[in-house]
């Protein structure tokens, strides 16, 4: 008698068969359980995973190119158009809005399906088309932006509009990498690819930095968008033209609206997911780490030029973005290569977001103390480097938990996340006015960071909680 072996870890919801389109046939249609069988593993191989990670690289590079342009040409840009500080203020903080708003539809349209009845099986929309569609649409928003302030009566309305867009924009992007790499990487490569295109962050910050301050000087503000909107539009069309084949970038309302039976399952099961104490606890620990890290990234400067004014501002502004990024890709191989060696999912992903949370906020309460400027330079290194360990840990976590919707699920965990970090932000200054010490703003920073790692330790897992247990039996089928 041949049994035909259930499901394991890596079962894959791209491309499943489902019985129940047949009621009269107890055991399926023949030759259904076979074609499953057969594409249960949809699993990019590694050479191909390879061209992706440089690609989503790439990508992510880029969109931090294009999301810190503003930030670096706010003050010429303020001189051009008399803004003052509150109105320059606006202008940078309505990114944030849009970027909070789109984070759960973009993981909603990559997680998407829909059910082809010629084949009896269900194909997603994909992570790839979402992040081909938005790359395109916010690198021609950054291209089109010193036209927008030119010609508009009001440029203060127009880049507060073009940048809210442009959060709307790039919300999708983070979401969509989730859903793509639940469903096209194993679980035993999933933290280095998500820890090598995390990187991706830090180096368009350190590419935009130094390259885009150039530009400011030589060229004028406007090339910094013109260059860094073209390039994002050019990477969109390689990537559609070599990655994809031509194949059309259109994501149709029919294939948003026509999910097959496992997108109405998954329908009926949010309200038990967000039950399960692992989700709310990779939820919780995302928007902790989130918040941190928001706090840290917009505090750090001032810390520096109020504490050390004589200071060189590329010193502080330069080096733990430089050390970020080999952490980030440390940890990614670390957590790999002992998933690989057969330790348990659950413990490795608790061990990441420990360095990450715990070992890190050594660092933080380091910086409470009177220290000097290189010994704060590194303990900033240190808490940035540690932190990106979270891309092994927190991140990727949520596709153990839920590769058939990890796109939307990540999306909700971003949401929370930047809620969160634009309050904790405000809520650091009142602390810093209040006091008087950066010691306050390091304290609550550590606080929160130990909040989230002992509920992250005490019910993170890295089972599949997707799935109705119900449904498993049917994929043992008996011949």
């Amino acid at each position: 008698m041949a049994v035909i072996q259930k499901h394991g870890k890596n079962y894959g919801p791209d491309l499943v068969c489902h019985k129940e389109n047949h009621p009269a046939d107890k055991i399926g249609v023949p030759g259904c359980h076979k074609k499953w069988a057969e594409h249960n593993n949809n699993n990019w191989p590694r050479p191909v995973a390879r061209v992706w990670t440089v690609v989503l690289l790439l990508g992510t590079c880029l969109l931090y190119c294009a999301r810190v342009a503003m930030p670096i040409c706010a003050v010429s840009m303020a001189e051009k158009f008399n803004w003052s500080k509150k109105e320059s203020g606006m202008v940078l903080g309505s990114f944030f809005w849009g970027y909070c708003f789109t984070q759960v539809f973009g993981g909603y349209v990559s997680d998407r399906l829909k059910f082809m009845p010629s084949s009896l099986c269900v194909h997603r929309v994909g992570g790839e088309k979402v992040l081909l569609l938005s790359a395109a649409a916010w690198g021609s928003m950054t291209a089109f932006t010193p036209i927008l302030a030119h010609f508009c009566s009001q440029p203060i309305f127009s880049m507060t509009l073009a940048r809210f867009l442009m959060g709307l924009l790039q919300g999708v992007h983070y979401p969509s990498l989730a859903s793509l790499c639940s469903q096209k990487v194993v679980e035993s490569e999933r933290g280095f690819l998500m820890s090598t295109v995390g990187s991706g962050s830090y180096l368009g910050t350190l590419v935009i930095g130094g390259a885009g301050s150039l530009m400011l000087d030589l060229y004028g503000w406007e090339s910094v968008f013109y260059v860094s909107g073209l390039l994002a539009v050019m990477w969109a069309y390689c990537m559609w033209k070599y990655l994809l084949k031509g194949e059309g970038p259109i994501i149709t309302l029919e294939s948003l609206g026509s999910g097959g039976p496992q997108s109405k399952v998954t329908k009926r099961h949010w309200l038990r997911l967000f039950k399960q104490p692992a989700v709310c606890a990779v939820i919780i620990t995302h928007l902790c780490t989130a918040s941190t890290f928001f706090t840290l990234l917009s505090w750090l400067p001032t810390f520096f030029k109020d504490t050390f004014p004589d200071a060189k501002g590329w010193v502080f502004n330069v080096i733990p973005w430089l050390v970020a990024i080999p952490s980030s890709l440390f940890s990614g191989y670390l957590s790999d290569h002992l998933i690989s060696k057969g330790f348990d999912t659950t413990s490795v992903r608790k061990l990441m977001q420990f360095f990450s949370m715990g070992i890190s906020s050594v660092f933080t309460l380091l910086l409470c103390g009177n220290t000097t400027f290189p010994w704060a330079t590194a303990f900033v290194s240190a808490t940035m480097g540690l932190t990106t360990f979270s891309h092994s840990g927190v991140s990727v976590n949520v596709q153990d938990l839920a590769p058939s919707c990890a796109g939307a699920l990540f999306g909700v965990m971003n949401t929370c996340g930047a809620f969160s970090g634009v309050l904790m932000v405000y809520f650091s200054g009142y602390l810093i006015e209040s006091t008087g010490s950066w010691g306050s703003m390091f304290g609550l920073i550590t606080a929160v960071n130990l909040l989230g790692l002992c509920i992250f330790l005490a019910f993170a897992e890295a089972r599949r909680v997707d799935i109705d247990p119900s449904k498993i039996r049917h994929h043992n089928i008996h011949i």
